[in-house]
C-alpha cells in the first residue's frame, strides 16, 4: 500500500496528466455528456420517505392496513372561516368550485355543505336513504339560514368532518383517487388545478380559503424542496467564489475553481439519475455539498501552485509538484471524508444509505476532477503575475499564526482550562436534549400551508391520521353490537385526549341510523340497545348497498374495521405518551383471545421512523469515528498519536450537542445529521497537521517544539483558509425555509469553526504536553503512507526527472 501511495507513483500519475491533456479534457466532457442524459432519470419521491426497513414490524403493520383499507393519506380539505358563504352568491360559487373539482379524475369523493345528504327513514317499503339536505335550487337567505342551524345543531354526523366543534368553521373533504394520490398526477392536480381554482374564487368572492391535508403538504412541502436546490446552488457558488476571490484576489483562479465544482454539480446530479434515486431532502443537499467539499481541493492545489511559481518560477515544474505533493493530501482528506458519508450505507435505513452512496461517490468524484481540471487549464495559461502572489504574504493571516503560536507556547494552561470547562458545559447541556418527530417542526413556518396547518389544528383538532384497525377474527363481526360498543368506548377514551380529533368510524353511521329512526332527533345520535337494534334493523338492510360515506370503515368481509382520529402536530416525546395512554385502554376493551388490534398510520409510521433514524445515524456516527481511527492508525502506525488526534475532533461535536441543548434544539433527522458531516471533514485538518508534525520531527532530529510550531505555521494556513470557505459555506443553508436545513447549516458551521480552532490550538498543545511519551522513534514508526515529502526527497526526484 506504501508502494502504491508513494511520491513515485504520484510522479507517474502527474506525467500522465500533464502529458495527455487534450484526452484528459475530452474524456471529461464526454463523462459529463452521458452523465447528464441520466438527469432525466431524476424525480422527487410522491411518497412519504420510508425512514425504516421494509419488513420492520411498523411497516409490517402498516402495509397490513393499506391492503385491507387502502391509501388514507388522501385528504384534501377546503375550510373556510366565514358567516358570509351562507349568502347565495357566495354559496353558490362554493358550490360551483366543489362541483368543478369533481370533475376531476383525481378526486373520487367531495363532502361539502352544497352537497350534504342526511339520513333519512321511510316507511313503505321500510328502509334508510340518504336524501339531500340542501334543494337543488332557490337557495335564498331564508333557506341558507335554515340550513345553517340545522348543520350545526341537527348534524352531529358531520361534525368535524363538514364542520368545527370549536366555532363555525366549515369544510369540504376532497377524497383523492387512492390510486393516484402516491403518483406525478397528484402534484399536478394540486399545483395546476386545485389552486388557481382556489385563488379564482378567492379573488372573485373576497373569502379566505384554508388549504391541508397530506396530499395537499407533501406536495408543496415537495415542491419548496425543489425550489431549493437550484437556490442552495446558486448562493454556495456565489459565497465560495466571493471568499475564494477575496482569499487570492485571481478572477481566473475564481473562474477556474468555479467551472470545476460546476462540473462536479453536474455529475451529482448525473449519479442520482444513474442510480435511479428520488430527490428527498437529504439528496437535495448534495449538490451544494459538493460545491462546499469541492472548494477546499481547489484552494490546496491552486496555493500549491502559486506557492512554486513563486519559489522558482517553473511552470511545468510547479504543475508537476502541485499533482505530486498535494496529491497524497488532497485523496486521503477526500477519502476520510466519504468515509464518514459512505458510513450511512451500512445502515438499515433505505434513505441513508441512499444519501451515503451519492455523497460518498461525488466526494471522490470532486477530487479526481480537482486534480485533472486545474493542472490542465492553468497548463495552457501564462504563469500567474506578481501581484496574484500577494496573498502568500498577506499580513493578518501572519498575525494568525502568530497569535496561535502565541497561544500554544504561553497559554496551554489557559486552552485546557476553557477546553475542560466547555466539556462540562456541554455535558450539561446534553442532558437537556430532546428527540423530535414532528412532521411539520422542519417544513417552512412562513408559508401559508404552513400557517393553513396550525389553522385546521385549532378548528378540527389535526390533519395527520392516526389509524387503528381492529380485527374482529370472525366475517360479520364488526357489526356485532358488543364490537360495536367496545369501539365507541375506545373512541371515548380517544376524545379525552386533547392532542387527537374527534374519532371516525363505521359507529358514526350506526349512531345516525339511531338518530334517522326518531325522525331525525339529535338526542337520539347515539348507539342501540339490543331492543333497538332488532327495531332497526329492517330499516338498514339495504343502506350497506347505498353510496354510505362510511363504508371505508369496514373492509368488505365485515371482519376488520378501523377508527380514524386526526393528530395535531406534537414531537416524539409526546407521540410516545398517547401510545401508551392508548395501548393500556385497547388492551383493556378488546381482549386479546377475541380481537387484535393494532395502532398505525401516517403520524405513528413517521414518529416510529424518526426514532429508528436516529439511531441508526448515531450508530453510523460511531462507525465513523471507528472507521477514520482506523485510517488513522493505518496512516500512522501510532495507537497513542489515534487518542490525541479524536481529542480535537470529538470536542467539538460534543460541544455542537452541548449548544443543541441549551438553545433547545432538538435531535432529529436533520440535526443529528450535523455530527457525521462535521467529524468526516474536521478530520481533514487533523490529518494534515499530524503529516507535516511528522515529518518536522524528522527533519528537526526528533526536537518536539521546533516540529510542533513548525508544522503548525505550515498548516494553520491552509486550515484557516479551507475553514472560513467551509463555515460560510454550511452558512448558506441557513438561507432555507425548512428548519431542520436551517439549523444543519448552522450547526455544521459553528462546529467546523470550533475544529479548526481545537485542532490548531488543542492538538499542538497536546503533542506539547504529552512530548515524552509521544515523541520517539518507537512510538511514531514510519507511516504507511507520507502525505509530505521532504526537501531532500524532492531535490532527488527532480534530479532524477532531469
Amino acid at each position: 500500500m506504501q508502494k502504491i501511495f508513494s511520491f513515485g507513483f504520484w510522479n507517474s500519475i502527474a506525467r500522465l496528466i500533464l502529458r495527455n491533456r487534450i484526452v484528459i479534457i475530452v474524456l471529461i466532457l464526454i463523462a459529463t455528456y452521458l452523465l447528464s442524459t441520466q438527469w432525466k432519470n431524476m424525480q422527487f419521491s410522491y411518497t412519504e420517505a420510508n425512514l425504516m426497513p421494509d419488513d420492520h414490524e411498523v411497516n409490517v403493520s402498516y402495509n397490513d392496513f393499506l391492503e385491507k383499507f387502502g391509501e388514507e393519506g388522501n385528504l384534501i380539505l377546503l375550510g373556510v372561516q366565514d358567516s358570509a358563504l351562507f349568502t347565495p352568491e357566495k354559496f353558490k360559487a362554493w358550490n360551483k368550485l366543489t362541483d368543478t373539482l369533481l370533475t376531476y379524475p383525481e378526486v373520487d369523493q367531495i363532502i361539502s355543505p352544497a352537497s350534504l345528504q342526511e339520513l333519512k327513514k321511510f316507511e313503505d317499503p321500510k328502509r334508510f336513504e340518504m336524501v339531500p339536505v340542501l334543494p337543488e335550487e332557490d337557495l335564498d337567505s331564508e333557506v341558507l339560514v335554515t340550513f345553517e342551524n340545522k348543520l350545526f345543531t341537527a348534524l352531529p354526523f358531520y361534525e368535524n368532518l363538514v364542520y368545527s366543534s370549536h366555532s363555525n368553521t366549515i369544510q369540504s373533504a376532497l377524497y383523492l383517487n387512492k390510486e393516484l394520490v402516491n403518483t406525478k398526477a397528484r402534484k399536478i392536480f394540486v399545483l395546476e388545478e386545485l389552486e388557481p381554482l382556489i385563488a379564482e374564487f378567492e379573488e372573485q368572492q373576497g373569502i379566505d380559503v384554508r388549504v391541508s391535508g397530506m396530499p395537499y403538504i407533501r406536495t408543496l412541502n415537495a415542491q419548496n424542496i425543489v425550489d431549493e436546490i437550484g437556490l442552495f446552488i446558486v448562493a454556495a457558488l456565489l459565497v465560495t467564489s466571493i471568499i475564494f476571490f477575496f482569499f487570492f484576489r485571481s478572477i481566473r483562479a475564481t473562474i477556474i475553481s468555479m467551472v470545476t465544482v460546476c462540473i462536479g454539480v453536474m455529475w451529482a446530479f448525473g449519479f442520482i439519475g444513474l442510480l435511479h434515486y428520488e430527490i428527498t431532502i437529504l439528496t437535495a443537499l448534495i449538490p451544494p455539498l459538493i460545491i462546499v467539499i469541492g472548494i477546499p481541493n481547489c484552494i490546496f492545489l491552486i496555493n500549491k501552485y502559486q506557492q512554486e511559481i513563486k519559489k522558482h518560477g517553473n511552470q511545468a515544474k510547479s504543475l508537476q509538484r502541485v499533482i505530486t505533493k498535494v496529491g497524497n493530501a488532497t485523496l486521503m482528506t477526500n477519502v476520510t471524508t466519504a468515509s464518514g458519508f459512505a458510513t450511512f450505507i451500512l445502515t438499515d435505513s433505505q434513505l441513508l444509505r441512499e444519501f451515503g452512496v451519492v455523497a460518498s461517490i461525488n466526494i471522490l468524484a470532486i477530487f479526481v476532477l480537482s486534480l485533472l481540471i486545474i493542472p490542465v487549464i492553468y497548463s495552457y495559461l501564462k504563469p500567474p503575475r506578481d501581484r496574484h502572489l500577494k496573498h502568500l504574504n498577506t499580513r493578518w493571516i501572519g498575525g494568525f499564526v502568530d497569535w496561535m503560536e502565541n497561544m500554544v507556547r504561553n497559554h496551554r494552561i489557559a486552552i485546557y482550562i476553557s477546553s475542560l470547562g466547555l466539556l462540562i458545559l456541554s455535558i450539561i447541556g446534553i442532558y437537556t436534549i430532546k428527540v423530535s418527530g414532528s412532521i411539520l417542526e422542519d417544513m417552512p413556518q412562513e408559508t401559508q400551508f404552513y400557517k393553513d396547518v396550525k389553522f385546521f389544528e385549532r378548528e378540527f383538532d389535526g390533519v395527520m391520521p392516526l389509524e387503528i384497525m381492529i380485527d374482529t377474527k370472525r366475517p360479520k363481526g364488526v357489526l356485532k353490537l358488543s364490537t360495536l360498543k367496545r369501539m365507541n368506548d375506545l373512541e371515548s377514551k380517544i376524545e379525552e385526549i386533547p392532542e387527537l380529533s374527534k374519532p371516525l368510524s363505521i359507529n358514526r353511521l350506526v349512531k345516525y341510523s339511531k338518530q334517522a329512526y326518531y325522525n331525525g332527533n339529535p338526542k337520539y345520535y347515539q348507539l342501540p340497545t339490543s331492543q333497538e337494534q332488532n327495531f332497526i334493523m329492517p330499516y338498514a338492510k339495504g343502506l350497506s348497498s347505498s353510496e354510505g360515506i362510511m363504508q371505508s370503515y369496514v373492509d368488505s368481509t365485515g371482519q376488520y374495521a378501523r377508527i380514524t382520529t386526526f393528530m395535531k402536530d406534537v414531537g416524539t416525546e409526546k407521540m410516545e405518551e398517547i401510545e401508551n395512554d392508548l395501548l393500556p385502554e385497547i388492551e383493556k376493551i378488546f381482549p386479546s383471545e377475541r380481537y387484535e388490534v393494532s395502532l398505525t398510520g401516517k403520524a405513528l409510521l413517521f414518529q416510529k421512523g424518526t426514532s429508528y433514524l436516529v439511531r441508526n445515524l448515531i450508530i453510523s456516527l460511531g462507525l465513523a469515528i471507528l472507521l477514520i481511527a482506523g485510517l488513522m492508525a493505518w496512516m500512522f502506525r501510532s495507537f497513542r498519536m489515534i487518542l490525541i488526534s479524536l481529542v480535537p475532533n470529538l470536542l467539538p461535536l460534543i460541544v455542537t450537542a452541548g449548544v443543541m441543548g441549551f438553545l433547545g434544539v432538538p435531535i432529529k433527522p436533520s440535526t443529528i445529521l450535523v455530527f457525521s458531516i462535521a467529524f468526516g471533514i474536521s478530520v481533514d485538518d487533523t490529518i494534515h497537521f499530524l503529516a507535516k508534525y511528522r515529518q518536522e520531527l524528522k527533519a528537526n532530529n526528533w526536537k518536539i517544539k521546533r516540529s510542533v510550531y513548525a508544522a503548525l505555521r505550515e498548516t494553520g494556513v491552509s486550515m484557516f483558509y479551507t475553514s472560513i470557505v467551509l463555515f460560510f459555506g454550511f452558512s448558506v443553508f441557513m438561507i432555507s425555509s425548512f428548519g431542520g436545513t436551517v439549523a444543519l447549516g448552522g450547526l455544521v458551521s459553528a462546529t467546523l469553526l470550533f475544529a479548526m480552532l481545537s485542532n490548531l490550538l488543542l492538538l499542538p498543545s497536546l503533542l506539547l504536553s504529552l512530548e515524552r511519551s509521544i515523541a520517539n522513534k518507537e512510538t511514531l514508526k514510519e507511516p504507511a503512507m507520507r502525505i509530505f515529502e521532504t526537501e531532500e526527497e524532492e531535490a532527488n526526484r527532480d534530479q532524477q526527472n532531469n
